[in-house]
């Protein structure tokens, strides 16, 4: 694991996605394709938009995979990570070779059933997350299932989780915010090559702490990336300002 820290939001992002764009660039190279798996919500909005603007990238040749979507909501509602994706990466870069959106207005058992498995036949390079309010890795809440093998799953939304997507602007009223998601598991994220973790703002230092200083526990989900090969958090310096100094040093050179 390494951690990256700057002096604020937009520094990160453009830094994660300068970085994301070298790997793949590189991957492409050696391979002549990629596979990425793009997370949504506000915490990633400066990473995509560096990832954007970046030259030399083939996306003729890189599928992309969708981390989480809410059941039942409709993809004309702001809060929609499909739109999200859509408006805010697919419109704005080459075509790509294969983009699998979670479509979470169709029976959620089937939905779930596709999308697993298209990327069971599809080992993913890099994946962009990031880290809940309560600590979550995807949609997966505490305590977090760590141990199945199935690639999506439907899971419910905690309280907490539900008021951090109202506080971010998504919904007008805690009661509209979806009570369940289709999510891509734990061990689904932790077999992809390389993570890229982008957490900016305060309201996330408690989760960055938990997830970097505690040890792994389903309590923590985003602490299991500390047991990844490749895995870089890239922080600000509000999302890291509870860190210890010896924290702050992993993967320094």
């Amino acid at each position: 694991m390494k951690i990256e820290i700057f002096d604020n939001k937009e520094e990160l992002g453009a830094a994660a996605g300068r970085y994301v764009a070298e790997l793949l660039r590189g991957i492409i190279s050696e391979k002549g394709f990629a596979n990425i798996i793009l997370a949504t919500g506000t915490s990633q909005f400066d990473t995509i938009d560096q990832l954007i603007k970046e030259n030399d990238i083939d996306w003729s040749v890189v599928t992309m995979f969708h981390l989480d979507e809410y059941i039942g909501l409709p993809i004309s509602h702001p809060a929609s990570f499909r739109k999200y994706l859509q408006e805010r990466f697919l419109a704005q870069v080459p075509a790509l070779k294969e983009a699998h959106l979670i479509n979470g207005e169709n029976e959620a058992n089937i939905e779930v059933a596709r999308v697993s498995q298209l990327i069971t036949n599809c080992p993913v390079d890099i994946a962009l997350v990031g880290v809940g309010e309560n600590g979550h890795l995807a949609f997966n809440d505490p305590p977090a299932d760590f141990e199945t093998e199935e690639p999506y799953l439907i899971v419910d939304l905690d309280d907490a989780c539900r008021h951090q997507q109202m506080g971010e602007g998504w919904f007008q009223a805690f009661d509209e915010v979806p009570k369940q998601a289709i999510s891509m598991s734990i061990r689904q994220i932790m077999k992809s090559d390389h993570i890229i973790c982008s957490v900016p703002d305060a309201r996330k230092a408690t989760a960055v702490k938990n997830s970097l200083e505690n040890e792994v526990s389903n309590i923590f989900p985003a602490s299991i990336l500390q047991q990844h090969n490749n895995c870089t958090f890239f922080l600000d310096k509000h999302s890291a300002d509870l860190l210890s100094e010896k924290s702050r040093s992993i993967g320094q050179d």
